[in-house]
Parts: structure tokens; C-alpha cells; sequence
């Protein structure tokens, strides 16, 4: 101990020990490296521990972020595809140049063998039975039932529904009647000689009262003419966005309110 405590005095006070400092440092380098090692590896333990945890906690927060902005995104393209069908809906208005009552649909009739939709105006809208229901593609229905406040509709493509149709290219008249297939009507009693061709535009005749003239109802996807019987067979599919318009418009001009039972006694087919 003494010894040690003159060492150091001298080395404090004069330079000769100098070398032998310099000496015994690089001697004992390694030595004190290792004696650091085990409270390095405890520092570096406990770090990664730590970074490990941080990062977990991160993955979760960017995870629960990344779930909210999904939805969000999904909500936006709701939205953007709603905004679409408005803005159609409103060009389609503003060129049937009528007076017309936007609606949205409340629900779809869960009967498989019935195409009937509910719709959001009733009497209160001066909603009435007969009147034609269109989206922004062409003619969907018919409202068959009035509520205060809800109204039920009857569309193209139900079984029990047919709509006098003609051809817009040349005029040819035919009877188009639905299959119970949103995306399908049969156009009957069409004969093999009738000069009707795949893509034809049909319209709304106008004959029969129910519905104005000059509107889009379907376009022709198939004619098939069997031989030995007298008419052919023609499909056709609905303009009307019958399975995905949300946002419909009533019609009132051309057309005048219908009781319920003038309704019944000229319902087609």
C-alpha cells in the first residue's frame, strides 16, 4: 500500500514514470476490456429488450392504424361511388325535362320469386300507385303500393311485370315481359319474321297508359328464331341498374294518379 502511494505521488509530481504508465496500459488493455464485457452484454440485453418491446407496441398502434384508414378508405369509396350515382341521377333528370322526386331505396322484398323494392317516398310526396320509377339507365318500375311515408315498387325484371316496348331503331312494337332475373326480360309473342337484332335499344312504347314514351327499357342480348313455332325467342337486358341503384326518381309527368284498384285491374301479365 505505501509503495502504491509513492508511485503515485511521484507519478503526479515528475515524469519519470511515464513510459512505464504507457507500458503497463497496453499491457492491461485487454484485461479491462474483458472486465466491460459482461456489463456491455447487460446494456445490450436490456436495450434490445427494450427496442423489442417499443417495437411491438409500435406494430400494434400501426396496425390499429392501418385497420381505421382502411375503413376510412372503403367509407370514400362509398361515398365517391354515391356522389357518381347522384351526379348521374341529376344529369338524368335535368334531360327528362319532368317534374321528378328523388327517393332512395329502404329495402329489398326477401322473396326470392318477387324483384319488389321499398322505397323512401310515400303519399306524404305525393307518391301514387302507377307511377313509373326510373334510376339514372332507364325505366326500373312501377310503385304498386303508398304508404305516408314508404312506398313499394315493382320492378321490370318480376314475373308478374310487362312493359309494352319498342324497338328504337326501326319501331318494331313487342311485349317485354321479366323473368324473375334482374339482369334478364323476354321479350313474348315476337314473331320469327320480326325485325328485331342483338344490341337493339328498346323503349317505353307509351301504349297502355302505364308508362311514358321514349325510355330506355332494355337492350337485346339474344334472339334465337326455332324453327316450326311461330315467335322467337328474345332476350333482353334491363338499362335500368336494377340490382345496384340506390337513388331512384319518380316520375310525374305523363302520367296521372291511379287508385289502387285501377291499378290491380291493368296490372300486366
Amino acid at each position: 500500500m505505501a509503495l502504491a502511494l509513492a508511485l503515485m505521488w511521484v507519478d503526479h509530481h515528475y515524469s519519470w514514470l511515464q513510459p512505464a504508465r504507457m507500458v503497463s496500459g497496453y499491457l492491461l488493455e485487454p484485461a479491462q476490456t474483458t472486465a466491460m464485457v459482461p456489463s456491455a452484454l447487460v446494456n445490450w440485453f436490456g436495450e434490445s429488450a427494450a427496442t423489442r418491446q417499443e417495437l411491438l407496441h409500435a406494430n400494434k398502434q400501426l396496425s390499429a392504424r392501418n385497420l381505421i384508414l382502411e375503413t376510412r378508405v372503403q367509407r370514400l369509396a362509398a361515398l365517391e361511388a354515391e356522389n357518381i350515382e347522384l351526379r348521374e341521377l341529376l344529369n338524368a333528370s335535368e334531360k327528362l325535362g319532368s317534374r321528378v322526386l328523388v327517393s332512395s331505396v329502404l329495402a329489398v322484398d326477401p322473396d326470392p320469386y318477387s324483384q319488389q323494392i321499398f322505397i323512401n317516398k310515400g303519399s306524404e310526396d305525393d307518391v301514387f300507385v302507377g307511377q313509373p320509377v326510373l334510376d339514372a339507365y332507364g325505366l326500373l318500375g312501377q310503385v304498386i303500393d303508398v304508404l305516408p311515408r314508404r312506398s313499394r315498387v315493382l320492378m321490370i325484371a318480376d314475373s308478374n311485370h310487362a312493359i309494352p316496348v319498342q324497338v328504337n331503331r326501326n319501331g318494331v312494337r313487342a311485349i317485354a315481359a321479366g323473368t324473375g332475373a334482374l339482369d334478364s326480360l323476354e321479350l313474348i309473342y315476337v314473331p320469327n319474321t320480326a325485325d328485331i337484332e342483338v344490341g337493339d335499344l328498346l323503349i317505353s312504347s307509351g301504349l297502355g297508359g302505364r308508362y311514358p314514351k321514349g325510355y330506355p327499357v332494355a337492350t337485346v342480348t339474344q334472339v334465337e328464331n326455332i324453327a316450326g313455332k311461330p315467335f322467337a325467342s328474345v332476350t333482353a337486358k334491363p338499362s335500368a341498374h336494377l340490382d345496384r341503384s340506390r337513388h331512384l326518381l319518380l316520375l310525374f309527368s305523363d302520367t296521372q294518379p291511379q287508385t289502387p284498384a285501377e291499378f290491380t285491374a291493368e296490372q300486366p301479365k
